[in-house]
Parts: structure tokens; sequence; C-alpha cells
């Protein structure tokens, strides 16, 4: 809706055999459709998907990957179009990897075991809907930072509301 009370109407087909969506100037907007984290030992670690599969396809899927990178003991990989650039999601996953080393100082297998949510808060700080979102290490950061300053507040305040209950108990 633009400032007059106007709305515009954007068709969009969507594909999901093939993830991508098309718009009506025929722009086809790259779109990841899983993301996986997986030890050398082949345990997945970390997964989230974008486009919809039932387990059966997901368990399928897991031999079909596109694009991986590994860093120390853990591959990070993408499954993208095969019209996609694979080159912009090397650049996706090197992004996530950082951010991930700045908020777990050299990330490793037992940051994701121990820590799998903070990861995942992360990856939907960066993608949303298997689309880029938050390009800025700084932002994300600082959102990151946020967030565990709410968990934080959040746990004092349970800790003394339990202390509360325990004193008007005894």
């Amino acid at each position: 809706m633009d400032g007059n009370g106007e709305q515009w109407v954007i068709e969009i087909d969507v594909d999901w055999g093939k993830g991508a969506a098309m718009g009506l100037i025929g722009e086809v907007i790259a779109m990841i459709q899983f993301v996986l984290l997986i030890s050398r030992q082949g345990k997945v670690r970390l997964t989230k998907y974008y486009s919809p599969y039932t387990q059966k396809e997901r368990s399928k899927v897991l031999r079909e990957l596109i694009v991986y990178k590994r860093y120390a003991s853990l591959y990070f990989c993408m499954c993208v179009d095969q019209d996609d650039n694979e080159l912009e999601v090397l650049e996706i996953i090197h992004h996530y990897v950082e951010i991930l080393d700045r908020y777990f100082g050299s990330v490793c297998e037992l940051d994701l075991i121990f820590n799998f949510h903070k990861a995942y808060y992360i990856l939907d700080e960066l993608l949303i809907a298997g689309e880029l979102q938050e390009s800025s290490k700084k932002t994300v950061a600082r959102l990151i930072a946020a967030q565990d300053s709410l968990v934080e507040t959040a746990k004092e305040q349970a800790s003394s509301i339990s202390n509360m209950i325990a004193q008007a108990t005894k």
C-alpha cells in the first residue's frame, strides 16, 4: 500500500519442486531450501528447513546436498536450486560461521551440542524463509546480545519469584 491508500498486488507463483518464487517481472528469487550442520562423524547437529518436506523426503534429501564447506570438524551444508549462485551460498555459509565464531569464540561441535538454541537463534537472525535477511555482523551481534540480556533478566526474575515462594511456604 502506498501513501495514497492504493494497494499493490503482486502475484507470485511458487514452484516448491524448484524452491524459487517467480514474480510478475520474471525475476527469480534465490532461496535456500535447507541448512544442515554435520559433524565429521556424520551426525547431524543442526537442521533448518525453509521448504515443506515430509519426513521421508528429508531423510532422502540428506544424501543429495549441493553446497557445503568444512570448518574444523563441522560441515556447513545448504541445499539450493541448480540455478542459484553457489559462490553466494558459500559466502552466506562463511558469514554464518564468522558470526558463530564471534559469539562462541571459535565455534566447535560442542558449542552446537550444548547451545543449539543459540545457533538456531543466530541462523534465524541471518536467514528468513531461506533468504539472507541481515548481512551486518555487528547488527546480528547486537541482536544476539539483546536476546541474551532478556534471557538473563527472565532467569533472575524467575529465581527471585521462586525464592519468594519458598520463603512464603516456610
